[in-house]
């Protein structure tokens, strides 16, 4: 396509969200993309969210532990929002393309989820692609998810009032880890409900992938493919029901989800096209968030609407856990 006939976002979108872009540009780093190595723009991206992950809401307590996963260790979070002798809980798996970002660069997304929740919410720090390739992480999910439940009493969780939640490719991995247990005759009922942020679910093309996309939001078509070469081991993987999730059977046994995709992302008709398919069988709701690109959950700091987000979803999950 020619890019041209892409839409202008910057005249279309909210005075928050150009605010945001605008820091964003001002203080970005000169980085030279032939020569950035994958530690370089990990980094780069930890340094960049320590900003907006300043205020975040105080917990009770928050404990970090790791879980045995075949010949290593996985890191995880756990954030306590207040005393409470047992909590419901939700995982949460953090987004960045698959190659960036940890459970430390979505600190402040977790804490106000927990927050606005009153659960324990987990964060999960999966292997970076391509240090592994899929299906790893989700498998490394599924191993964090199932020692917690196990070991409850330890957490001081409900094992059975459990939800998923996730951004961008973390809501493709909710989906993923929990279609991957399902699928695999693990009992998933424990999972009531998932929050899943402006997700990719697995279309090729859209008419928001045409119109949206550019070099503000790293979602080009470029992108897309670079993200999927670093995350999957072979292109046939790309049509496995736990990365395209519109080839598993959505028409059973999903919990109900709220789908909240960006007004100006290029992933949006993904989001429309799940709520299109779970309503049907479900309570699945949909909003999509106006004036804002993708990503918009880390701006809190200067965007009201990111903590409507949240409390947005923290309240679809209290409805069934």
């Amino acid at each position: 396509m020619n890019t041209k006939n892409k839409i202008n976002i910057m005249d279309k979108i909210s005075d928050d969200m150009r605010l945001v872009i605008e820091y964003q540009l001002s203080t970005a780093k000169e980085l030279d993309s032939a020569t950035l190595t994958n530690e370089q723009m990990r980094q780069n991206y930890e340094d960049e969210r320590k900003f907006w992950n300043e205020d975040a809401p105080l917990m009770f307590e928050s404990r970090e532990f790791w879980v045995e996963f075949k010949n290593r260790k996985v890191r995880a979070v756990a954030h306590y929002p207040n005393k409470q002798d047992e909590y419901k809980a939700i995982f949460f798996i953090h987004g960045g393309g698959w190659v960036v970002g940890s459970i430390d660069t979505h600190d402040k997304i977790m804490k106000t989820i927990a927050e606005f929740s009153g659960c324990a919410v987990i964060g999960i720090d999966y292997t970076l692609a391509p240090d592994e390739k899929f299906p790893t992480q989700l498998e490394e999910c599924v191993c964090v998810i199932e020692h917690v439940i196990k070991n409850a009493s330890q957490f001081k969780i409900n094992p059975n009032l459990i939800a998923y939640a996730g951004d961008s490719c973390g809501a493709n991995m909710c989906m993923g880890t929990y279609l991957y247990q399902r699928d695999n005759g693990k009992d998933v009922s424990f999972v009531k409900a998932m929050a899943l942020f402006y997700g990719l679910f697995g279309l090729k093309d859209s008419a928001a992938r045409t119109l949206y996309g550019s070099e503000i939001d790293w979602l080009r078509e470029e992108d897309f493919e670079y993200y999927y070469n670093e995350y999957l081991a072979d292109k046939k993987d790309m049509q496995s029901p736990f990365v395209n999730v519109f080839n598993a059977d959505l028409t059973r046994d999903v919990p109900p989800c709220f789908i909240a995709p960006c007004e100006f992302d290029p992933l949006k008709d993904d989001s429309v096209a799940l709520y299109e398919i779970l309503k049907q069988h479900n309570k699945s709701e949909f909003k999509e968030y106006k004036g804002v690109i993708h990503a918009f959950l880390h701006f809190s700091k200067m965007m009201p609407i990111a903590k409507e987000a949240m409390r947005d979803g923290a309240n679809f999950i209290k409805k069934f856990i």
